[in-house]
């Protein structure tokens, strides 16, 4: 994902001033969870800042932006869905959610996180995956191991 997506679409505004560790805000055009927020008081101007320190929800990297705490900054619209896991085939999860509907177009992911659902799948676990969506982006997050 690039800064070139249309962000328009995929967010709402929300006052920069409003914003809470925890919350999610789009940071140089990337969708992050913030971290930090500092306000410093108001200067000659008038304005208060807030300086937003944040974690891409996708990639880990950290990102930071000022912005008057009066003014609107984009925040993204961020979708969590919890699916079964139904098979892996050719790289690929086939996922149902709970209405029974089919998704197959998400990859296994790289990594260790990847290994461990292939693991578990393998040793016939059922296995929910969590796959998070925001700005156009649909990736799996985590699993959960279902109990009986």
């Amino acid at each position: 994902m690039t800064e070139d997506v249309k962000v328009g679409s995929y967010c709402y505004p929300v006052s920069a001033g409003s914003l809470k560790k925890g919350s999610y805000a789009i940071l140089k055009g990337f969708p992050c969870i913030v971290e930090s927020i500092t306000i410093s008081k108001t200067g000659k101007h008038g304005h208060a800042k807030a300086k937003i320190i944040g974690t891409h929800i996708f990639n880990g990297k950290k990102y930071d932006g000022i912005e008057t705490t009066s003014h609107n900054i984009d925040v993204p619209n961020v979708d969590r869905v919890e699916y079964q896991l139904t098979d892996i085939r050719d790289g690929y999860v086939s996922l149902m959610d709970g209405e029974g509907k089919l998704r197959e177009d998400l990859k296994v992911p790289e990594g260790e996180l990847g290994e461990k659902i292939k693991e578990l799948f393998e040793d016939g676990e059922d296995i929910n995956i969590v796959v998070l969506s925001a700005m156009g982006h649909d990736q799996i997050m985590e699993y959960k191991i279902e109990k009986n």
